[in-house]
């Protein structure tokens, strides 16, 4: 098998660990990162030669893109205090705490090749905590903050990890060039995002057309990536500031086309990328059992010992973290989306699983100094990295189901049915304004104002069947029986015409462009 060939493989198992995950109810990208390891011990499969410093660029922009995606700015701005606790000050305290166990316990580790261990390991993943909380049906909180948390802490992690690699390269540290350093990384890497953002933006209205629109949405976040390193600013938060930006002002609410495509696109994007990459932490695998050789004893014992410090450091830390933040809420007017429970507080401590950034950044430590002399403990800092990855990753994604039904923590339907109504309520209502202002300027016989006024309220009563008292509801539903067995006659009509139009396609003499032409239109009909 070449190294093609295993793409492929992996590409077919990202297919299939999706519903294989359902069917089992274990998370898809833990199911990728076992066949990666079952691949990685296989003697036909060849060991994976992707330089490291692709890694990130390659897959962290659509991974962080499609993320984003399902996200906006104003809910990460209403959970702005519990993701800076976690993905900036906890980031910061597990590094120091790993940085001072490791140097305390493996010989001769420097501090600054210890905080680069504490830095790669410090980040839980986000592909791996939006994608294992996503299928748990936990409380919408919960899933904000952790997708808030996935998303920014990278940014932390990836600049001290620079650091403490330069320092340790260069043998010189700076404190006061340091902090610079970050706070430069963030300034340029906002800048570049809201540029490319803006441009992006207007770039989109020219197009015009959905397919180029939705190709241009694949290559904005890896030209911001790339973009913002070469400027010495961080690429992930680069990213996460322009697909934020198209997020919230890229989005033509009657452009239905370009928005269906583009959901059915990036889910198909997110699917493969995810399943590629955690099939890859698995293959890695086997550069720590070569590091390992003649050495388990002493290697296992000192990632067991960096993996108890970074689980008990993220439960230590969210339980005070908690408790302050509802001291904070507690004082103003709204609520904002914070772990209610203790319950809750321990499913976000058991959701800390590392991924995707740890493994890049692990392989990334050069291999020799500036001085010429090999960089310290490089393979004891791999392999420990790869124990606190295959340890958090695959013990927690595969236990994180038992534990949140064990413990009972759902999402709130009630509320969320209720979230529904009152935009199917705002919906109708916006539909009947605006049928109302159509009557200023246009004569309507009044059988088609009544008809209209029906339809504006079936716009929400499609969406919550509760906007409607009972004898109301009891008569909208007689009548949506009947429009769905209208509906299911149009789509029989329409499914033979476009069983006829396809069959004219393989006819001598057909034009396939034409016969495609007509058959989307038969396509769109039937989604209306």
């Amino acid at each position: 098998m070449d190294q093609l060939a295993l793409l492929f493989v992996l590409l077919l198992g990202a297919l299939v660990s999706v519903p294989v995950g359902d069917r089992f109810g274990l998370p898809a990208p833990v199911l990728m990162t076992l066949f990666g390891i079952v691949l990685a011990v296989a003697d036909f499969v060849p060991d994976v030669n992707i330089p490291p410093e692709l890694i990130l660029p390659g897959l962290l922009p659509p991974l962080l893109y499609a993320a984003v995606r399902r996200t906006s700015w104003r809910q990460f701005a209403a959970n702005i205090r519990p993701i800076f606790l976690l993905a900036v000050a906890l980031v910061f305290v597990t590094t120091v705490c790993v940085a001072f166990v490791a140097n305390a316990i493996v010989p001769g580790l420097s501090i600054a090749a210890a905080v680069a261990l504490g830095a790669l390991v410090a980040p839980p993943d986000p592909v791996a905590a939006t994608a294992v909380a996503g299928q748990l049906g936990l409380p919408r909180r919960l899933v904000s903050i952790l997708e808030g948390e996935g998303l920014f802490n990278d940014v932390t992690a990836i600049v001290l990890y620079h650091v403490a690699i330069a320092a340790v390269v260069s043998g010189s540290f700076s404190p006061w060039r340091a902090g610079l350093d970050f706070l430069l990384s963030a300034v340029v890497a906002l800048a570049v995002g809201l540029a490319l953002g803006w441009g992006a933006n207007k770039l989109m209205d020219v197009l015009g057309d959905a397919t180029l629109q939705i190709g241009l949405t694949l290559l904005v976040p890896y030209a911001s990536y790339v973009l913002a390193e070469e400027l010495h600013g961080s690429g992930v938060l680069a990213v996460l500031t322009t697909a934020l930006f198209i997020a919230e002002y890229a989005t033509d609410a009657d452009d239905v086309m370009t928005r269906l495509a583009g959901y059915t696109f990036w889910d198909i994007v997110d699917t493969l990328v995810t399943g590629v990459a955690f099939g890859l932490i698995g293959l890695e695998l086997h550069n720590a059992l070569r590091t390992a050789s003649g050495r388990w004893g002493e290697l296992l014992g000192w990632a067991a010992a960096i993996v108890g410090v970074v689980v008990v450091v993220r439960l230590v830390w969210l339980l005070p973290a908690t408790w302050l933040t509802k001291r904070l809420h507690a004082r103003r007017d709204y609520d904002e989306e914070i772990p209610t429970s203790w319950r809750e507080t321990i499913v976000m401590w058991w959701s800390g699983m590392r991924g995707v950034a740890s493994v890049a950044l692990a392989l990334a430590i050069p291999l020799k100094t500036d001085d010429g002399s090999a960089f310290p403990d490089r393979d004891e800092i791999v392999f420990i990295a790869f124990g606190v990855i295959m340890a958090t990753l695959v013990l927690q994604g595969l236990t994180l189901p038992w534990l949140v039904k064990r413990l009972g923590v759902r999402a709130d339907t009630d509320r969320e049915k209720e979230v529904e109504k009152e935009l199917a309520v705002r919906a109708a209502k916006a539909a009947r304004r605006r049928l109302k202002e159509i009557e200023q300027v246009e004569e309507l016989p009044e059988d088609v104002t009544e008809q209209m006024l029906r339809r504006a309220f079936e716009i929400g009563f499609r969406i919550s069947p509760d906007v409607a008292e009972d004898e109301r509801r009891e008569g909208h539903e007689k009548r949506m029986r009947r429009l769905k067995r209208l509906r299911r006659i149009q789509q029989e009509m329409l499914s033979a015409a476009r069983h006829e139009v396809l069959a004219a396609r393989s006819e001598p003499g057909a034009d396939p462009e034409i016969v495609d032409r007509v058959l989307r239109h038969l396509d769109v009909r039937s989604l209306r």
